[in-house]
């Protein structure tokens, strides 16, 4: 079928193909750069990720300095459509002679000044990360909460200095940055304190969130539990989203691989949806746990989308991706999770929602379950390919030989 017949099909269902293909395209996506070096980033002198997180696999080609990761993130961007913005974490400071390596609670906005200008270059946005984690100033897997006062002043400090970054960061792009806190803080047994920590926790977040940043959107990320934190994760998603509503300006970001199995993300975000303006959100895929694998084109994935279109949320909504697998080539796991989840969006975009809506409100739930039904057998495939020519990217699986010759050229010959 050809995409004219295609739009002539879903036009007979209500749906209007080329209004889909408009607001796919100009939805922004926030690619997380960790995804290229497996989380090590470039301050910490000990080399990889630990103290909180956890990359599997040891593929070769990893990318191992600024000029490295530039150059892998934009070979998976020239194969993957729609506005991209750039998710960095803190430990991604470009150190140099004139701006030589601190520690994370001196950071300042000129060791990011290099990404500023990558991203002025090729038109991204750029959101922001405190690095909590992977330092020796995780003491006893505790920062945020940990009632050790020096550990504390550390990394309270070292969030304020990523808010005044993400605040020139966003003066600089004329844009609004997303600063997202997370903590890995918890206990593996049962604590006998639980009050404590998040009363430590609260206090910190009240010092880091004081000073007025008008370009950030601040979030913090809630967390179900995770290794070695099985009993007791301070950041839960009932304490940040209390202290997101008690707080304006704050939000509760929803990581889908944060919550238990049986719970669904595309159900929280109508909720939040209720009382917030805004609705930060990491896109992964867990597999029994927070594994944060590369994001595929599963049932929850299309369900998160079609939330937000059903919603209208597309401009409420801030979608980032999270996920980080070291055991396949970097490269193309961004370009299958980041298509995946265009691929979701459209999806969304190209249901009968109205008339679903109707449907339901009339009481008639037969025929919205044949026409949900209907709508999974749609000619989708085909405004794919579309919507992937318009964006000047490959529709099909011929992009995976552009990343075979990238590796062979490039990554293979790395050390």
């Amino acid at each position: 079928m050809s995409y004219q017949e295609a739009k002539e099909r879903y036009a007979a269902l209500g749906v209007d193909t080329e209004a889909a293909l408009a607001a796919c395209a100009d939805k922004a996506v926030s690619i997380h750069c960790w995804q290229g070096d497996d989380v090590v980033g470039f301050d910490n002198k000990d080399g990889g990720a630990g103290n909180g997180i956890q990359t599997t696999g040891n593929y070769p080609g990893r990318a191992r300095n600024f000029e490295e990761l530039k150059a892998d993130f934009l070979q998976a961007v020239r194969l993957i459509p729609g506005k991209k913005r750039i998710n960095l974490h803190a430990c991604y400071a470009v150190f140099t002679e004139a701006h030589p390596w601190v520690d994370r609670d001196q950071i300042t906005y000129d060791h990011f000044a290099p990404w500023v200008a990558f991203a002025k270059e090729h038109g991204f946005g750029i959101d922001f990360n405190p690095t909590i984690f992977s330092h020796p100033m995780v003491k006893e897997g505790l920062t945020l909460s940990s009632p050790d006062e020096t550990v504390r002043r550390f990394w309270i400090a070292h969030c304020i200095a990523c808010r005044r970054i993400a605040e020139r960061m966003g003066a600089e792009l004329n844009d609004q940055v997303l600063n997202n806190v997370w903590i890995p803080d918890g206990f593996k047994d049962v604590p006998a304190d639980r009050l404590g920590p998040r009363m430590r926790l609260k206090a910190a977040l009240d010092e880091i969130f004081a000073e007025p940043c008008p370009h950030v959107i601040d979030s913090v990320e809630s967390k179900f539990f995770a290794i070695g934190v099985e009993s007791y994760t301070t950041g839960s998603n009932e304490f940040y989203m209390s202290y997101a509503a008690r707080h304006p300006g704050v939000y509760n970001l929803l990581d889908a691989g944060h919550f238990h199995p049986s719970e669904y993300i595309s159900d929280k975000i109508p909720a939040l949806l209720c009382f917030f303006d805004k609705v930060p959100l990491h896109v992964t895929r867990p597999v029994n746990w927070d594994s944060d694998h590369v994001v595929n084109y599963t049932d929850e994935i299309r369900e998160i989308c079609k939330e937000i279109v059903r919603c209208g949320a597309l401009d409420k909504v801030l979608v980032g991706l999270d996920f980080f697998d070291a055991s396949i080539n970097r490269v193309a796991a961004w370009v299958i999770g980041t298509r995946a989840f265009e691929q979701a969006l459209l999806n969304a975009l190209l249901q009968p929602d109205e008339e679903l809506k109707r449907l339901q409100d009339t009481g008639a739930f037969t025929k919205k379950m044949m026409l949900m039904e209907q709508a999974k057998i749609m000619p989708f495939s085909d405004v794919w390919a579309e919507y992937c020519r318009r964006e000047g990217v490959p529709a099909d699986e011929s992009w995976f030989a552009e990343v075979q010759r990238y590796e062979d050229e490039v990554q293979s010959k790395r050390g």
